[in-house]
């Protein structure tokens, strides 16, 4: 929407941008779970986390977007219209898999990120481990043990997500190199 020509759909995407970016992630959270229902916007505690993490991430994302997009050259666009492509043909094949080499990166981290993050949503009582670890160590009282556990299935969790992302962007960095 940032890049619509209509005034109004750029004020509301940086409004929405401007909002999730510059509040914390928790208090979203809180806003959404217990202020909404304040004024009768009831939400269970899973819809609720996974509607802020979805608002979170997509401001985020759309500021990843914005600038990869806006990192490709000028030229490239007036370059396929002179090869004879459409406006579509030449976002498709030549302005996104450069803005996607740009955009991978960044956006994998975000996702690495936001998985850490999902440990917040146990404040807003949505069962997961690290909610689940705070219980048994409740009850058996070791909690360096338990925690070290989780932290390492936290480890575990990102460590794949960063072997995906380094494979990701071997192929888009040889896809880029191939001619397409």
């Amino acid at each position: 929407m940032q890049f619509a020509n209509v005034k109004f759909f750029k004020q509301l995407a940086r409004f929405y941008i401007w909002i999730f970016r510059g509040t914390p992630l928790l208090v979203q959270l809180f806003v959404v779970f217990y202020g909404l229902s304040r004024v009768g916007f009831v939400l269970a505690p899973f819809p609720a986390a996974v509607l802020v993490f979805s608002l979170n991430e997509g401001a985020y994302c759309a500021e990843t977007i914005r600038a990869a997009l806006e990192s490709v050259p000028p030229g490239q666009l007036e370059a396929g219209y002179c090869v004879g492509m459409s406006y579509l043909q030449t976002i498709r094949r030549i302005i996104l898999p450069q803005a996607l080499r740009t955009a991978f990166p960044p956006l994998s981290n975000s996702l690495i990120a936001m998985v850490k993050d999902t440990s917040l949503a146990a404040n807003i009582t949505v069962t997961e481990m690290l909610m689940v670890t705070q219980r048994i160590v409740a009850r058996t009282y070791e909690p360096l043990l338990l925690y070290l556990e989780v932290g390492l299935i936290y480890l575990i969790f990102s460590t794949v997500l960063t072997k995906l992302q380094r494979v990701g962007e071997k192929k888009l960095q040889s896809i880029g190199h191939n001619g397409g």
